[in-house]
């Protein structure tokens, strides 16, 4: 393996992503981010020459369908699982401040 992840990185990957791990935590992520640099270094050991770069995932261009509006769920399905609802709104928390 051409690099090894240490703590110290792994705190500056949390600092800069706004993360906290407990030590465990931290342990966790650094055998995880070492096992994807494992993983990028097997995949450096494959042969590519003559190979394409893969673009697209299929070779189809501009498979649209027309836009018709219609409706697929109504009212009463769409309230259905809402947490708080009355009978026709969702209900939710008010989060604009009049002051």
């Amino acid at each position: 393996m051409a690099q090894k992840i240490d703590i110290k990185t792994v705190d500056e990957v949390a600092h800069l992503a706004r993360l906290e791990f407990t030590d465990e935590g931290k342990a966790d992520i650094l055998n995880d981010m070492n096992r994807m640099l494992a993983f990028v270094d097997k995949l450096n050991e494959m042969d590519t020459e003559g190979v394409e770069p893969l673009i697209y995932m299929t070779d189809e261009i501009n498979v649209l369908r027309e836009d018709e509006p219609k409706q697929t769920v109504s009212q009463k399905e769409a309230l259905k699982n809402a947490p708080k609802k009355d009978s026709d709104y969702f209900k939710v928390p008010k989060v604009i401040d009049n002051h």
